[in-house]
Formats: structure tokens, sequence, C-alpha cells
């Protein structure tokens, strides 16, 4: 499997962007995918997940009412909608997939199986 991650960008505070990841490969073994960000400094950090059939999504509490996930099936694509953005939210951003058939994992870096390059989004204040 791999994962193409895109959208990133500089956006003033209170602006929005919508990240792309784009599965290729052996999609059909995909359980879940999820996004993280690592800003400089610190650790990697979960932000989302969703399931690939879109049956159990979860965010961080740090983003949870902003942000977004979604997928799109037919395109094999998974969306992060990112909205009332924050300088917090600065961050490189990478997609990761995995194929363990059970939400316990997905929250954790190590869940995951597949990982995408990062894209970076930068907001300012």
């Amino acid at each position: 499997v791999q994962l193409q991650a895109s959208g990133g960008g500089l956006v003033q505070a209170g602006g929005s962007l919508r990240l792309s990841c784009a599965t290729s490969g052996r999609t059909f073994s995909i359980y879940a995918v999820g996004w993280f960000r690592q800003a400089p400094g610190k650790e990697r950090e979960f932000v989302a997940f969703t399931t690939w059939s879109g049956g159990s999504t979860s965010y961080s509490d740090s983003v949870k009412g902003r942000f977004a996930i979604s997928r799109d099936n037919a395109k094999n694509t998974v969306y992060l909608q990112m909205n009332s953005l924050k300088p917090e939210d600065t961050a490189d951003y990478y997609c990761a997939a995995g194929r363990t058939n059970s939400d316990s994992y997905y929250h954790l870096s190590s869940g995951y199986d597949y990982w995408g390059q990062g894209t970076l989004v930068t907001v300012s204040s």
C-alpha cells in the first residue's frame, strides 16, 4: 500500500485547508486510515482516523469540532477538512493506513502499517 498526502500550505489563523491522502496498491487490505502531525521539536501526535467503511471515526481533543475526516472509497482517498485553524496546528501532517481489524489501535502510531510522506501546514497568527 502506498499513501500520498497533499494539500498543505500557508493559511492565516481562522482559515481552512483540506488535506488529501491518496492510497494505491493493495487497498483492499486497509481497515483504517489516520492522520498524525508533528510540530518542530515535538513528538508525533494523533489527529484523527476513520475506518475504511466509515463506520467509525475518532478525533483528538485538540481538533474535535474543528477538523473532519472523510473518505471517498471510489477514489481510494481520505480527506482531512481543517477549519478554524490555529497557529498551534502548524505541523507536518502524515497519513497512515492500518490492516488490523480493531479500532483500539488507531490512536497510536504503532497501530499503522503504512505511512505516507508529510505535508506541511503553517498557520500564521
